[in-house]
C-alpha cells in the first residue's frame, strides 16, 4: 500500500486513572521520518504503546487513524496486519519459537490466503537482510530473542522491520544500550527503508541516532503533549542546549509524569 497516513488527533491516554498523554496531535505520512524527543517521563513510550494497543494504556479521548481507518477499534494483531510495526525498547523473549518461524508466520499473516511467501523466497530474503545487518546466520534458528544481547535484540527488531515491509514503523528508543558500531548498523537498516512507501516515528533521547538518520521533522514532548516541532536543526539545538530553553520559551514548569 502506497501513501499511508497515520493521524493522531487530541490523544489522551491514562494508566490506572493517571493521565499520561494530554492531547497529542501528530501526522506521519509515507516518505516522512519523524523524531519525537523530550525529557524522561513525558509520555513518549506511552504514545508508542497506545498506537499499538497495549492493554495497560487506556485511551480516554481523541483518535488514531491509519488511512482513515479507526486504529482504536482494531485488535493488536489487526494493527500489525494493517501495516503498523513497533520496534520495542525491551523486546520480549519467546521460548520454543525460532526467529525464522516467527518471521515467516508474521509475514504470512499480512498476506492473503494462498499467497503465502514461499520457503525459498523467504530464506533468500532473510539471508540477504541478515547479511545487510551483519547478523550471525545462526540467529535465525535460535528462539526469538532468547539469550540475545541488547544489540542483537535491536538488530533483530530491524530485521523484522525489513522483512515485514510495514507501512509505518514506530521505533521506541531503538538506540538505547547500543555501542557505536551497533548503532551504525541499526541506522543503516532503518535508512534502507526510506522511500515513498514507508513512514517512520523514531522515539529517542539522543541526537547521536539522528546523526545517522536525519529526520524530516522533530517534535518535542513535554507534560504529555507535543509542545514544539521543527526540522533536524531542532534536535541539534536540543543536543547543544538541553530542554531549558523550550521550557522558558513556552513557560513550562518542571513536571514528570513517569511514562
Amino acid at each position: 500500500m502506497a501513501g499511508s497516513v497515520l493521524e493522531i488527533k487530541d490523544l489522551h491516554v491514562s494508566i490506572e486513572d493517571k493521565e499520561i498523554l494530554k492531547g497529542v496531535n501528530l501526522t506521519i505520512k509515507s516518505g516522512e521520518f519523524h523524531a519525537v524527543m523530550g525529557p524522561n517521563g513525558t509520555g513518549k513510550s506511552t504514545l508508542a504503546s497506545a498506537i499499538m494497543g497495549h492493554p495497560k494504556y487506556e485511551v480516554t479521548g481523541g483518535s488514531i487513524t491509519l488511512d482513515g481507518e479507526d486504529v482504536l477499534e482494531m485488535e493488536v494483531d489487526e494493527r500489525a496486519r494493517a501495516g503498523l510495526f513497533l520496534a520495542m525498547q525491551y523486546p520480549s523473549e519467546i521460548s520454543g519459537v525460532t526467529n525464522a518461524d516467527f518471521l515467516r508466520s508474521s509475514i504470512n499473516a499480512r498476506r492473503e490466503e494462498g499467497d503465502e511467501i514461499s520457503l525459498m523466497k523467504f530464506i533468500k530474503e532473510m539471508d540477504e537482510a541478515m547479511d545487510f545487518l551483519e547478523m550471525d546466520k545462526n540467529m535465525a534458528q535460535r528462539y526469538l530473542n532468547e539469550g540475545f544481547s541488547g544489540g542483537e535484540k535491536k538488530r533483530n527488531e530491524i530485521l523484522q522491520l525489513l522483512m515485514m515491509k510495514a507501512e509505518i514503523g514506530i521505533l521506541d528508543e531503538i538506540d538505547s544500550g547500543l555501542d557505536i558500531d551497533a548503532l551504525k548498523v541499526v541506522a543503516k537498516g532503518i535508512n534502507k527503508l526510506r522511500d515513498e512507501n514507508f513512514g517512520c516515528l523514531i522515539i529517542t533521547h539522543y541526537q547521536r541516532l539522528l546523526n545517522y538518520i536525519e529526520p524530516d521533522f522533530v517534535h518535542v514532548m513535554m507534560q504529555g503533549r507535543v509542545v514544539k516541532s521543527g526540522g533536524s536543526e531542532l534536535s541539534q539545538r536540543l543536543e547543544a542546549e538541553g530542554y531549558d530553553w523550550i521550557k522558558k520559551e513556552l513557560n513550562i514548569e518542571d513536571e514528570t509524569i513517569n511514562a
